[in-house]
């Protein structure tokens, strides 16, 4: 069996094929296109590619920013807002002539890491991304939990627990509310709460490095963004209290991140004791596209999944 994922992210999007065991067969990637039906053929000519390669037609998974609303069938809340309000599952369904399976990137990220990686074998596994933005995605068993709204794990747009009085109302976020944990947890967030601080625009990754070398500033900085970090994740425990906590994005190589966070989550459990493991995506920035691949795996009937539809 042939399992094929598409990671379609903002800057480029790659496809790779992979066996029963999870080996790649193949991999390619290109640029995001920037536009809807360009956006379309990228996709098909990728599949083409990776199929060709891996010697046979393949189950077709895509991991992307943003969902599919349950209500209109249309793509929400993407940054690619090309996306917005088109019908993508549905377009590249009939482009590839067979049916597409879509899921939130975030998702994609929780699927992999609980099928054969860092929460591999956990009951309940929760993935966080601290990339340029933040968002969540939840799997038990195995199996990703979305929800009747599509909406399940969408923790980057919960607001900020516990805030300081300096902390509200928080920045406002592009949803349009104020506060989100997008805007405080995110490699954005450390970025634009060390400017607020200093008045210097720094990179996250820049940031890292001053905190290392003991600058003041920069070490106030990480203090802030590890204990904003901590309580979020508290209240995701308070209500999900997974075995298994996976980080992905580019703060999640940030080692000392998870030597400070079990003291600062642990006292704002509900519980009289608390442990979870916390740790790095086993595939990296993999993660996406080996999730994308995965949401067949419910699939009993393989050749009912490359069929064209009717």
């Amino acid at each position: 069996m042939i399992q094929v994922g598409i990671d379609f992210g903002g800057t480029k999007v790659e496809a790779a094929a992979l066996d029963a065991q999870g080996n790649y067969l193949a991999r390619v990637r290109a640029p995001n296109p920037g536009a809807y039906d360009a956006a379309i053929e990228t996709v098909r000519d990728l599949i083409a590619q990776v199929e060709q390669q891996a010697g046979g037609r393949g189950t077709i998974g895509v991991g992307s920013p943003g969902s599919i609303s349950p209500t209109t069938g249309v793509m929400r809340n993407s940054n690619s807002v090309y996306l917005n309000g088109r019908t993508f599952r549905e377009d590249l369904t009939a482009a590839l002539g067979r049916p597409v399976r879509l899921a939130n990137d975030a998702n994609c990220l929780a699927l992999s890491e609980a099928v054969d990686g860092a929460a591999a074998g956990a009951r309940v596994a929760f993935a966080i991304i601290l990339g340029t933005g933040c968002g969540g995605g939840l799997a038990v068993d195995g199996r990703l939990v979305e929800g009747p709204n599509g909406v399940a794990g969408e923790w980057g747009h919960i607001p900020l627990p516990w805030p300081t009085p300096q902390e509200l109302p928080g920045p406002r976020c592009w949803c349009g509310q104020h506060g989100c944990l997008e805007m405080w947890v995110s490699g954005t967030g450390l970025q634009h709460d060390f400017a607020a601080a200093t008045g210097l625009q720094v990179t996250g990754e820049a940031i890292i490095g001053r905190f290392r070398q003991g600058e003041p500033a920069a070490v106030a900085a990480f203090d802030r963004y590890v204990d904003r970090l901590g309580r979020a994740i508290a209240v995701l425990v308070n209500i999900a209290d997974p075995d298994v906590l996976v980080l992905g994005g580019g703060l999640s190589n940030v080692g000392e991140i998870y030597e400070r966070l079990p003291a600062l989550i642990a006292p704002r459990v509900f519980s009289d004791r608390w442990s979870a493991r916390i740790a790095p995506a086993r595939w990296g920035d993999a993660s996406g596209v080996r999730g994308a691949a995965r949401l067949w795996n419910d699939q009993p009937d393989t050749q009912a999944a490359l069929r064209v539809p009717a």
